[in-house]
């Protein structure tokens, strides 16, 4: 049921959104939550899962590009408290085959802002597996010289997967499991999604429900740093609230203030591009956010159909989990997506 959706108040216009979009078939249902001091003010589900099937508000979805921020960024930033890495190291220094082909003096934080200069996504297909990608990774050279562009590039986070894979000795979905969705109780995250969660496992397209969408994260067996990963909204909203804390929630520490700060700091980038570490901040990948929160704010969207929006200033986080893609594969999230955070905006104003 919907929370504070009552009349006067803004987020009453949330639904009608959604009943909208729904009725355009750019989505076919959506779960929206929104939090506001620390407490959970609207949480609903719209529309269908498949046909006649009720979307649930505790649904599984694909997050897609979510991954980067909710698991990747966060890990980087929990092995640099460690004194496992630093920011401005060259990638080269923990995996030195990265270098080849002019790549040497990438660093991990151009990684994090995506100002490395590597291309968005690998062109060839004529490989398998996490090593097969790594290993076009190596042979890639960069199409910008890094830092002198901002390219949106899953290479990214690909390579930030594997430096927390090398560094941690712990593949990516066990050390997300032990580092941050145990002590957060995020119980129903993870990747590869077990099959016991069939009922509540929202189809993406025409793959199987719990079968990554992501092409390149697919042939990579399911798990990378830049998608893979499978939530429902009530975990993300722990993980927005853990944030919104300065790093811990119900006593479990997952980051340091600090790393927190440091993680969320606006960083200008080549083009007038504004982003943090991994998080997105003012892009063209942001505009659907039209002023709706504080300068502060950040998030990220995904490219199934997903979004979150975390503003520091209000206390306030927005989730739009979505499958645009099913059954047609070419819904449309962007309205939603706007409708929403206006909604918001107007409910708890910057």
């Amino acid at each position: 049921m919907p929370h504070g959706g009552t009349a006067g108040n803004p987020l009453a216009g949330i639904g009608a959104t959604a009943r909208d979009e729904i009725a355009l078939d750019d989505v076919p249902g959506a779960v929206i939550l929104v939090g506001h001091d620390g407490k959970t003010v609207y949480r609903a589900a719209f529309g269908t899962s498949t046909p006649g099937t009720p979307l649930r508000p505790d649904a599984v979805f694909d997050l897609a590009s979510l991954t980067k921020v909710v698991v990747t960024a966060p890990a980087i930033m929990q092995l640099r408290e460690a004194g496992r890495l630093r920011l401005d190291d060259p990638v080269a220094l923990y995996w030195p085959g990265f270098a080849r082909n002019g790549k040497g003096r990438i660093t991990i934080r151009q990684l994090l802002t995506h100002t490395s200069g590597l291309r968005p996504d690998l062109v060839s297909t004529n490989w398998q597996g996490e090593a097969g990608a790594l290993a076009q990774i190596a042979a890639e050279r960069p199409i910008a010289t890094p830092g002198s562009a901002f390219i949106y590039s899953d290479l990214n986070f690909i390579v930030l997967g594997a430096l927390v894979e090398r560094l941690s000795g712990e593949s990516l979905p066990l050390y997300a499991q032990q580092h941050i969705f145990a002590p957060l109780g995020m119980a129903d995250t993870g990747f590869d999604p077990p099959p016991g969660e069939a009922a509540r496992l929202v189809p993406t397209d025409t793959q199987a429900p719990g079968i990554v969408q992501d092409p390149t994260a697919r042939r990579m067996g399911g798990a990378a740093g830049h998608a893979g990963l499978f939530s429902t909204a009530d975990d993300l909203a722990r993980f927005c609230r853990m944030l919104l804390n300065g790093g811990s929630l119900d006593g479990a520490r997952i980051l340091s203030p600090q790393s927190v700060a440091l993680m969320t700091a606006p960083e200008a980038l080549p083009g007038g591009v504004i982003r943090g570490l991994g998080w997105d901040m003012a892009s063209t990948y942001s505009s659907w956010t039209g002023g709706a929160f504080s300068p502060a704010s950040y998030g990220h969207t995904g490219y199934t159909g997903t979004a979150l929006w975390i503003d520091s200033v209000t206390n306030t986080y927005l989730i739009i989990l979505t499958s645009r893609l099913y059954p047609y594969g070419n819904g449309d999230a962007m309205p939603l997506r706007r409708g929403v955070a206006r909604a918001v905006g107007q409910a708890f104003p910057p």
